[in-house]
């Protein structure tokens, strides 16, 4: 596995994987919004059923970035991949942003169909809890003076913060909640209809590539700036 943490490697794959990418997640993106729009109204949500299209995806991928922040914190703590470490820091910022949209448009959406904006049902207070905890691994990468200290911290919360996400999955099952039970992925099958059902798989799939694409942006972008300041330091101490 080490000869896949390779970040010359990873460069080099990366440089030719990603126009593709970004043309695919364009390609999802309009035509997931297409069909949104084109989507008919619900019967008991109305137009308001359109905000799901954003509010589920966004759900789906907060769960799934803490998801691979806890795996490449663990890779990164116990085998010390090289590029583990960099997935980690880079996917933590763009899991905060899909928690909070997800967070955001449930509240748009909950004002008309619960009639309040905010309720601390057990999803809501979980998924309020996932966002903390990515504040809480970013603030602790620059907690310490020494960014080794801060990266292990960071990447301990994120493997003891886990604990979060199946939670998040099963608090309509444990618990009472506003929320309703699972609709997509259940051991019955869906129970929405086909207009409403492939425009939000369409645009769960979409966000997905949407998060690997900026996150191969960040790791390329992250890889570069320490290349950089590797030099800077190389170029200082030849000058001292």
């Amino acid at each position: 596995m080490h000869r896949f943490a390779n970040p010359a490697r990873f460069m080099r794959v990366s440089q030719k994987l990603l126009p593709w990418l970004a043309t695919i997640t364009v390609l999802f993106l309009v035509a997931g919004l297409v069909l949104s729009f084109l989507a008919p109204p619900d019967y008991q949500q109305g137009e308001s059923v359109r905000i799901m299209f954003v509010h589920v995806p966004s759900a789906w991928m907060a769960m799934c970035a803490y998801t691979s922040l806890a795996l490449a914190s663990a890779a990164a703590l116990i085998w010390r991949h090289p590029l583990a470490e960099i997935a980690a820091e880079e996917t933590a910022p763009l899991g905060a942003v899909f928690t909070g949209l997800c967070l955001v448009s449930g509240s748009l959406w909950g004002e008309p169909m619960w009639g309040t904006w905010w309720a601390w049902d057990a999803r809501m207070t979980s998924v309020l809890v996932l966002f903390f905890l990515y504040l809480g691994y970013m603030a602790l990468l620059n907690a310490f003076d020494d960014p080794t200290r801060g990266r292990r911290a960071a990447a301990i919360l994120a493997l003891v913060g886990f604990v979060n996400v199946p939670i998040i999955k099963y608090s309509v099952d444990w618990w009472n909640t506003l929320h309703q039970p699972a609709s997509v992925l259940r051991m019955g099958g869906p129970t929405i209809d086909p207009s409403i059902l492939w425009p939000l798989l369409v645009m769960a799939v979409a966000f997905t590539l949407l998060f690997v694409t900026l996150l191969v942006i960040r790791m390329r972008a992250a890889l570069i700036e320490r290349k950089i300041r590797v030099l800077d330091a190389a170029a200082s101490g030849a000058l001292g």
